[in-house]
């Protein structure tokens, strides 16, 4: 089971019920041969993903709508992240691994006091522990320690292969994974707002890094433990959300006359 399957298997009832965020399927027009002819020489695609859609459901929409095979994105979002996810079409393709390279900006919070598999809400929270002793400015002191280049632990539930398999389907099947410290930077981590057990930050990083890892890290340091409880991707490189089309909108833009 892919990790998107496995998202949906284990999410879909609960989104139905609330209505939240479920991708809509809807008929899409074909496109004109002249416009398929822009997409196959090659488009550069800012799309602000919303929340629960996988990338892949972003991908999976674009192709099907512009009706080529050559689309692929530059750097997955987490389904419970939003925000700026770039796809490239046709012959621009190429220039996937160039992006992905760029540094990333995100903004979101962490929660502390408890702990998950996951690192973010995928999985419930567990070992709750009191955290009405840290204060702001241990908070943001913490900060400090995460700057600049560091060895990251990767999440145990990630997409990152050992030996050919994603160490998340090890994770799931129950069998021991070993995880590697891996090097990334984090040029930038500001604390934004502190309103317990809720902390807002920013944070400016190398490609490669885990935003689950540094929250879950955080909640070490702390002594309290945390999660990731909410994410989103502002900036890859030169590109900022505020660039950013929605996927509705981006459908629309190929109907004819618009």
């Amino acid at each position: 089971m892919s990790k998107k399957e496995s998202y949906w298997a284990k999410h879909k009832q609960k989104l139905r019920d609330t209505g939240e965020g479920l991708p809509q399927i809807k008929h899409t027009l074909p496109i004109s041969d002249e416009m398929k002819a822009v997409f196959e020489e090659g488009q550069v695609l800012l799309i602000d993903k919303p929340l629960h859609w996988t990338s892949f459901d972003v991908v999976r929409k674009i192709r099907n709508a512009i009706r080529i095979k050559k689309v692929g994105h530059a750097g997955t979002l987490d389904p419970l992240a939003t925000g700026l996810l770039i796809v490239c079409t046709g012959k621009f393709t190429k220039k996937i691994n160039e992006i992905m390279a760029d540094e990333k900006e995100y903004t979101g919070t962490f929660t502390v006091g408890a702990v998950t598999p996951t690192y973010d809400l995928e999985s419930e929270p567990a070992d709750l522990k009191p955290f009405d002793g840290i204060t702001a400015e241990e908070i943001k002191k913490a900060t400090h320690f995460f700057l600049g280049d560091i060895m990251q632990l990767p999440p145990i539930y990630s997409a990152i292969k050992k030996e050919g398999e994603a160490l998340y389907k090890l994770a799931r099947r129950g069998e021991a994974v070993e995880l590697t410290a891996r090097p990334v930077q984090i040029r930038e981590f500001e604390i934004t707002n502190i309103d317990l057990p809720v902390v807002s930050f920013k944070v400016v990083c190398s490609t490669g890094t885990y935003i689950r890892s540094l929250a879950h890290d955080m909640g070490q340091h702390l002594g309290c433990g945390a999660y990731l409880s909410s994410l989103r991707r502002t900036r890859i490189g030169k590109y900022p959300v505020q660039q950013a089309q929605s996927i509705d909108h981006f459908l629309q833009s190929l109907a004819p006359g618009t």
